[in-house]
């Protein structure tokens, strides 16, 4: 009936989910994942090096991050699976929550405010754009004929 340990059945599918496409994750970033997401959002689904060109100029504290991030990707993708450069693009990223700092800021009468400072953590997947297979193009002979007259569906 069983087909193994538990433990060796749960490793077993985790070796067949395994992500091969080439990747980079920043723990514990000193940004809020929110700041992050708007960088992000300008750079998801752009080539590497227009994603290096948005992030290079853009004002953006996490920016900096994000640059250092992508290039690390590359170098990933390039030693450790052999794609090329040309190819490759920025195919997932987003930015999670990670452990907040909590400080305390005094107010009057001795009271004390909670300030949180939020740090993320930043992840961008890389892949291989595939190769676009040419159509081949539809002959004149091939199209249908329309038949002129008759009702064409009208009612009536």
């Amino acid at each position: 009936m069983s087909k193994g340990h538990r433990t060796q059945i749960k490793r077993e599918r985790n070796e067949k989910q395994v992500d091969k496409r080439p990747s980079a994750k920043l723990s514990n970033a000193r940004v809020s994942s929110r700041k992050a997401g708007f960088v992000l959002d300008a750079i998801r689904g752009k080539g590497v090096s227009e994603a290096i060109g948005i992030v290079t100029y853009s004002p953006r504290y996490a920016s900096r991050l994000i640059k250092k991030l992508i290039e690390s990707a590359v170098a990933n993708a390039k030693n450790n699976n052999n794609m090329d450069e040309e190819k490759l693009y920025v195919a997932e990223c987003f930015a999670g929550n990670a452990t907040n700092y909590k400080r305390m800021h005094p107010r009057a009468q001795g009271r004390a405010y909670s300030i949180l400072k939020r740090n993320s953590h930043i992840t961008i997947i890389l892949d291989e754009k595939k190769e676009l297979v040419k159509e081949t193009p539809v002959k004149a002979t091939d199209k249908k004929e329309v038949v002129e007259g008759g009702n064409n569906g009208a009612k009536g």
